[in-house]
């Protein structure tokens, strides 16, 4: 049997969550490792660029990529280099690295290219995202590159279900700045921040930038990774398909 104070408890936090749950109005997802298997693309891209230079693929390769790369977007997200920077720079180091002689604006042309091509949704995204369009708008928050994000979700299941998409490469401010997040807000109308709901999987850029904007934030995680303590949430899941339990 529940004691009477906790059953007081309970209710309270219930009736808050669902107070929270109807407040909602739109849902900002971020776009890699959320709603798109990033991971499955970037590979498939990546194996198939250096194919295209007449050079083998070694698994070794996509992981001294994605170390360099992973580096590079961390300083993308505290301001510290450009977007325009990142796309040729993490090729500079990589090819340098294995030591196969391809100038790095030509290799990162390809890449690009191959990764544009490539629009696999996370398991269940495009049927969770059916469900939810019925009662919220949808907007997609990412600090991907500009060229390959638009004709990502362009040929995608869900591209006309988004109702605007913003890509830190055409607002010139990442996630988690202050100053991405107020433009995103913007771009939807400047909704009340109580009615806006941040999903994403990146804890620093998506969970971090929106609690600090004062948005509620919903984490996304898969990998079962141990959660940090410098931001509070309102859910964890690492089902894409919670979402339509929760929210509908």
């Amino acid at each position: 049997m529940v004691p009477s104070s906790n059953l007081r408890l309970y209710e309270q936090r219930r009736g808050l969550y669902q107070w929270q749950v109807q407040s909602y109005r739109w849902l900002l997802f971020d776009a890699d490792g959320t709603l798109f298997d990033y991971d499955r693309a970037e590979s498939a891209a990546l194996r198939e660029s250096f194919e295209s230079i007449g050079v083998a693929f070694e698994e070794g390769y996509l992981a001294a990529y994605q170390r360099i790369n992973q580096v590079l977007w961390q300083a993308l997200e505290k301001g510290e280099v450009t977007p325009k920077m990142v796309k040729e720079r993490r090729f500079e180091l990589l090819l340098h690295e294995i030591g196969v002689p391809c100038a790095p604006a030509t290799f990162s042309d390809r890449y690009l290219e191959r990764l544009a091509d490539r629009s696999e949704l996370v398991e269940e995204a495009a049927e969770v995202v059916l469900a939810l369009k019925e009662r919220y708008r949808i907007a997609i928050l990412t600090n991907g590159l500009q060229f390959v994000q638009r004709r990502r979700i362009a040929r995608s299941a869900i591209s006309s279900h988004i109702a605007e998409m913003v890509i830190s490469e055409e607002v010139g401010f990442s996630k988690p700045a202050k100053e991405y997040f107020k433009i995103a807000l913007g771009r939807i109308g400047n909704p009340p921040l109580q009615e806006v709901l941040m999903i994403g999987d990146g804890w620093a850029s998506d969970i971090v930038g929106a609690c600090r904007y004062g948005l509620d934030a919903c984490w996304y995680n898969p990998k079962h990774q141990p959660r940090p303590t410098d931001c509070r949430i309102v859910r964890e899941i690492v089902s894409l398909r919670e979402l339509v339990d929760w929210l509908t």
